[in-house]
């Protein structure tokens, strides 16, 4: 039976569980990414695939944390880090796949990390055969994070105050719109095609750090993303808590967030007539 005609599970994220969740991130936080921050040593910084493509000793020592602390929290979930699928591919399909997977970046935004700028963050996704069931963005800086199930509203939150229902923005047409667009990772005929773009908009511009950007999409204070990198580690949290603060996260080609998908555009905007105004503008622009 293919896995799209399969039941869904009953099962849920229970608010323990999630409290779980947000105090093993915030533990790995602290042990192993902020002791190194702006204190890493020339051995403790490498490449992957490029010298802007960086990972430092505080992402496979944050990730490895994760994992054993997930693992021993959910025995027979999948656990998908951006650092072990850099050295097992097959995970990411396997990932995917899985009843229940936990998809982690450890230190998202590790270019800025790196180079000393304190705009990074720790994304954490749960999947239910590829589609989001639950979204965390935390800061590790301001100890703080957005978070969303399938079933609830998108919400921030920090130790000692109350949490705090997040909204998108009003959106609306392309001449008032701030978005982000990953120009860098795209074709190079892409880039070329979507440049006029920044002209037509009022701000376009990226952060090198999804948690981040999905963040301010979270609290309306940018009204797109637009990505061709489908990394799960970086996309998975922020469409579900794009969605649940009342936004609209679809690939160009029309079909649902799915984190098997490995080609294509991602877009993420506050509502759907501004979803549409955008895809209009953008999908005929890149020959879709």
């Amino acid at each position: 039976m293919p896995l799209e005609t399969l039941p869904r599970p009953a099962t849920r994220l229970t608010e323990a569980q999630i409290s779980s969740l947000v105090n093993i991130i915030r533990r790995a936080a602290r042990t192993e990414i902020l002791p190194r921050f702006r204190n890493l040593t020339e051995g403790q910084v490498s490449t992957k695939s490029g010298p802007a493509d960086l990972v430092t000793a505080a992402d496979t020592g944050a990730e490895a944390m994760i994992a054993r602390a997930i693992s021993r929290l959910f025995p027979g979930a999948v656990v998908l880090g951006e650092e072990g699928a850099a050295g097992n591919p097959d995970l990411r399909k396997t990932a995917a796949k899985a009843e229940l997977a936990f998809i982690v970046d450890p230190v998202d935004g590790t270019w800025n990390f790196a180079h000393g700028l304190p705009l990074f963050g720790v994304i954490l996704a749960a999947t239910r055969f590829g589609k989001p069931i639950f979204g965390m963005l935390y800061d590790p800086i301001t100890d703080d994070w957005i978070f969303a199930s399938e079933d609830g509203p998108a919400l921030q939150s920090e130790m000692g105050r109350p949490n705090r229902t997040l909204s998108t923005s009003a959106g609306g047409a392309l001449p008032g719109l701030s978005g982000i667009a990953h120009l860098s990772y795209m074709p190079e005929a892409d880039r070329r095609a979507l440049a006029p773009l920044g002209a037509e908009v009022a701000r376009l511009g990226s952060l090198r750090c999804s948690c981040h950007e999905y963040r301010l999409l979270a609290q309306g204070a940018v009204d797109f993303v637009l990505s061709a990198t489908l990394n799960p580690w970086d996309h998975a949290a922020g469409v579900l808590i794009c969605e649940r603060a009342g936004g609209v996260a679809r690939f160009l080609d029309g079909r649902d967030y799915d984190t098997g998908v490995t080609e294509g555009y991602l877009l993420s905007a506050p509502d759907e007539a501004t979803w549409q105004a955008l895809c209009d503008r953008i999908a005929p622009a890149l020959g879709l």
